[in-house]
């Protein structure tokens, strides 16, 4: 390769600045999806119509890769990484989950209702995205795969929330866990920290990643993302290429099967302290009981976000098609 510049230009990626900021726009999105229990970052990318992309550009990152990189053939390397694509939705990503994580607490813990409102809309207009995109949605085969991923996703998000360790070891798979689910839609690496008893852990350490022992546990976490991130996204463009249907309609199913999670009114059946916090180990779903302004605020932000999704994809379609 002759120079960085024809190295950087060889891969698929953003060519204008407006492109570039509009992927950055959009892993901003999923970085912020992803601080959320019950929202996967992989709807959003979907939604914005960079899944499949997605999953191309992790795959890149092969053995050849790393072995041009332990070589220090750095312009080989890069040559054959989707770098412009991954560059500018990490930097989205980890710009939204670095400024936005003390936010998204005081939403979810002082103003639950609103926040979880507007993901239902934006998980249930997904819903509509991903089932147009199946072929036949309605034989009994994709009926069948939708049927197994709402069951997988419904017991998924039914889960108690448990207490586990803080070794290394154990940081180390929650990583794995967590990301694996995030390249999911409709599956929440958030939600599944919280299931493994560390999501609170993970976001306190990303609040402050200064403090020494914040450095530590981030790195091991970071490892582990990046091993499941290798690894399953290599599975999942594999099933995508070869049996996009199946999938899709797992997928669907997936999407489906969350929104027990996201429903915005929800009745507190049973608590525990745990080092001195409350958690929720069962609640139910309920439908508002009286119809005041936050109901009200509720049910216009679940048809904000539903509009704003459809919106977007018809958007994109019509920028494909031209």
């Amino acid at each position: 390769m002759s120079s960085w510049k024809e190295a950087w230009n060889k891969t698929p990626g953003p060519v204008t600045k407006a492109d570039y900021l509009k992927l950055g726009a959009k892993g901003f999105c999923m970085g912020t999806a992803d601080l959320i229990p019950g929202v996967s970052g992989g709807t959003i990318a979907f939604i914005t119509g960079i899944y499949d992309h997605l999953l191309e550009a992790v795959a890149s990152l092969d053995k050849k890769f790393f072995k041009n990189l332990l070589t220090f053939n750095i312009k080989d390397a890069l040559s054959q990484v989707h770098a412009r694509f991954i560059l500018p939705l990490a930097i989205g990503m980890i710009t939204a989950i670095l400024s936005l994580a003390r936010l998204m607490h005081y939403l979810i813990n002082e103003q639950p209702i609103p926040t979880w409102a507007l993901f239902f809309g934006l998980i249930a207009a997904s819903i509509v995205i991903v089932w147009k995109d199946l072929d036949h949605p309605t034989k009994a085969s994709s009926l069948g795969y939708i049927s197994l991923g709402a069951v997988f996703a419904w017991v998924m998000v039914s889960l108690i929330p448990v207490s586990t360790p803080s070794d290394w070891w154990f940081i180390y798979i929650c990583g794995v866990i967590g990301i694996t689910a995030m390249i999911l839609p409709g599956l929440s690496g958030s939600f599944l920290l919280l299931i493994l008893g560390k999501y609170e852990y993970i976001t306190g350490a990303i609040k402050n990643p200064f403090v020494v022992d914040n450095i530590s546990v981030l790195a091991i976490f970071l490892c582990g993302t990046i091993s499941g991130l290798l690894g399953f996204s290599k599975i999942l463009n594999y099933f995508m290429k070869h049996y996009r249907n199946q999938t899709m309609a797992i997928l669907t199913g997936i999407l489906i099967g969350s929104m027990k999670k996201v429903w915005p009114w929800k009745e507190v059946l049973e608590t525990k302290v745990v080092r001195g916090k409350v958690k929720i180990l069962r609640e139910a779903n309920i439908f508002p009981s009286e119809l005041n302004s936050e109901t009200i605020l509720a049910i216009i932000l679940i048809v904000v976000g539903f509009v704003a999704v459809m919106v977007m994809d018809n958007y994109g379609s019509k920028k494909n098609s031209n």
